[in-house]
């Protein structure tokens, strides 16, 4: 055995020694939230579906959601199974808006209010910004997700489309 790998050794085991007499490793725990049952792909999450379960600390690494109340209410981007670790990206925003589904899209300006319908191209939850197709004009438009089955068309984004086509600006100026 060469100086280095006796070196190495020696270190391992000195190093070893320190973390288990610190109590740093199967003593130490931390409670992380788990699934309680089996939770589909797709389920938003309740409260009831969770549980705590203690782990040793060297298993909670930042992508590992340690509260309940940070998992309550979000929506399961996989299948989670009962009393397995639930990291950050295993979870999203409920969905609101489903691909395909149709829409009612609300454009709002200073003393009026509009709404059609439209067909979503994309899923969204509340906030995310959607392409949305008008079945009648089949023009697409760029809408923000209210609520359930409702889009939000801006008045900044009709201007912008104007203000971006430099013909129909000169038009309207006419």
């Amino acid at each position: 055995m060469t100086l280095r790998a006796l070196l190495v050794l020696v270190f391992s085991v000195v190093a070893f020694s320190a973390y288990a007499a610190d109590g740093i490793g199967a003593a130490s725990e931390v409670d992380v939230a788990v699934a309680r049952s089996d939770i589909a792909r797709g389920d938003v999450i309740a409260e009831e579906d969770l549980e705590y379960k203690a782990i040793p600390l060297i298993r909670a690494n930042g992508s590992i959601v340690r509260a309940i109340t940070d998992i309550a209410g979000k929506e399961a981007r996989r299948a989670l199974k009962a009393g397995e670790l639930i990291r950050a990206g295993d979870l999203k925003r409920p969905t609101m808006v489903a691909k395909g589904s149709t829409v009612t899209m609300l454009f709002d300006a200073p003393g009026m209010r509009l709404s059609a319908i439209g067909r979503a191209l994309a899923e969204g939850a509340e906030g995310d910004t959607i392409t949305i197709l008008n079945p009648t004009s089949f023009r697409k438009v760029e809408a923000v997700v209210v609520k359930a089955g409702t889009v939000r068309v801006g008045a900044h984004d009709a201007a912008a489309a104007a203000s971006s086509n430099p013909n129909k600006l000169a038009a309207e100026r006419r």
